[in-house]
């Protein structure tokens, strides 16, 4: 006979269990919504330039501010998000994120592109961001690889839905009409989803395994374990974020920007390929991280990336393997932002994931100076695209080391303490 105990177990444990999934679904939604911003940005360079009579490094200072205010404000960001709960502090978030495109859409110099696309944008990206990522590894503390792979794969895939509807709109009426429509689809749809999110019960956080003693901010960033993850993950957003601000700038120069391929402009054909790829490695390698280990996860991922760069290179004139090969290489960066807060959380605990993660998401600001304008001033100071791959192959080649050489022993001897 089975016991009334058991079912009401098994229906506490089927309840959870979809709870778990509408939040999971839920916090994808609301990243999908704010990953227009920074992955479309190609879209709208030359017509800005164009119009607004700037040049690329300038312009670029846009995609820079937006990066830097979504990174470098994020501690306190997930702080609020800890204190006040996921819902307003998200829903806000994705407010703030259509708001900055609609007023860009009415922007008539860079310094009011900067103020609204930059600024509104990067806080408003910030707190949906940060809050997400952190409240997926309180819902799913035995996977937290997974879970945060697969919301930041909402992030780098959300894009995929508005790549083109985005281009064909900006073609027909202008980068304006643009910005403007699609600013409220996203501030609607993203304040509905944040709507219902909520916090894990506290006896799920409180009952999960966990390898490490939960650690205040305060601690974290006085133990060396931190700072080198910190370094890594800089250096790793430098390569990425050069990919992503400037691919609209080296595919003319590389000549592929007026090629087709299997019918489709080459260049949103890339962007679309690249947004699939940098969306599937996050859930991809957080879950292969699961299993193998953080560490060799990164050494494996980093090397990829490094690999596809240099290939990419060096047969930059064919229109074909200028769109595969930015696919390949998206797929060896993107990972970053499901195995670093993974490793964070195990090795600094669960208490305050949210903030703790802030902290090292500064690391993303740092890498989009590096990998904005200064891969431009590079290029411009020496005129070419060969030194600025060069060095972010040299980049990924470090970092990866750095993982099995660095990170993995100094973790190793501190979760045995």
């Amino acid at each position: 006979m089975v016991s009334t105990t058991t079912i009401g177990g098994a229906a506490a444990r089927t309840s959870e269990g979809l709870a778990r999934r509408v939040q999971l679904g839920l916090g994808l939604v609301c990243m999908m919504t704010v990953s227009s911003p920074q992955y479309v940005w190609a879209l709208f360079t030359k017509p800005m330039a164009a119009e607004l009579g700037a040049g690329a490094a300038a312009l670029q200072v846009t995609i820079t501010v937006l990066i830097v205010l979504q990174t470098f404000f994020s501690p306190f960001q997930g702080y609020l998000v800890q204190r006040f709960g996921p819902a307003p502090l998200i829903g806000l978030g994705a407010l703030l994120t259509g708001l900055s495109w609609v007023l860009a859409s009415y922007a008539s110099s860079l310094a009011a592109l900067y103020l609204s696309y930059g600024l509104v944008g990067g806080l408003g990206t910030g707190i949906v961001y940060i809050g997400v990522v952190g409240l997926v590894m309180g819902w799913f503390p035995e996977r937290r690889g997974f879970a945060a792979g697969l919301v930041a794969a909402g992030y780098g895939m959300g894009a995929i839905l508005t790549t083109f509807p985005i281009a064909d709109r900006l073609a027909a009426s202008g980068y304006r009409a643009a910005l403007f429509e699609f600013g409220l689809i996203f501030a609607v749809v993203g304040v509905l989803a944040a709507a219902g999110l909520r916090r894990p019960p506290v006896a799920a956080v409180a009952e999960a395994p966990s390898s490490a003693r939960d650690t205040a901010t305060g601690a974290m960033l006085r133990h060396p374990a931190f700072w080198l993850m910190f370094a890594m993950m800089a250096l790793m957003s430098t390569t990425g974020l050069m990919v992503t601000t400037q691919i609209g700038f080296f595919a003319g120069d590389f000549g592929v920007t007026g090629a087709t391929v299997l019918g489709m402009a080459a260049l949103p054909l890339a962007l679309t390929v690249d947004r699939f790829c940098n969306g599937l490695t996050r859930p991809f390698f957080g879950a292969l991280s699961d299993r193998i280990g953080r560490e060799n996860t990164m050494f494996v991922a980093f090397l990829l990336e490094a690999i596809a760069m240099t290939a990419w290179l060096l047969t930059r004139g064919d229109p074909v393997l200028f769109v595969l090969l930015s696919g390949v290489v998206f797929f060896g960066w993107g990972e970053i932002f499901s195995l670093f807060p993974s490793t964070l959380t195990d090795t600094f605990g669960t208490r305050n994931a949210t903030t703790n993660y802030g902290c090292l998401y500064i690391a993303q600001g740092v890498g989009s100076v590096l990998g904005g304008p200064m891969a431009s001033l590079l290029h411009d100071g020496t005129g070419s695209w060969s030194v600025v791959f060069a060095a972010a192959i040299g980049a990924d080649v470090l970092t990866a080391v750095l993982a099995l050489a660095a990170l993995k022993p100094l973790r190793r001897r501190m979760l045995a303490s």
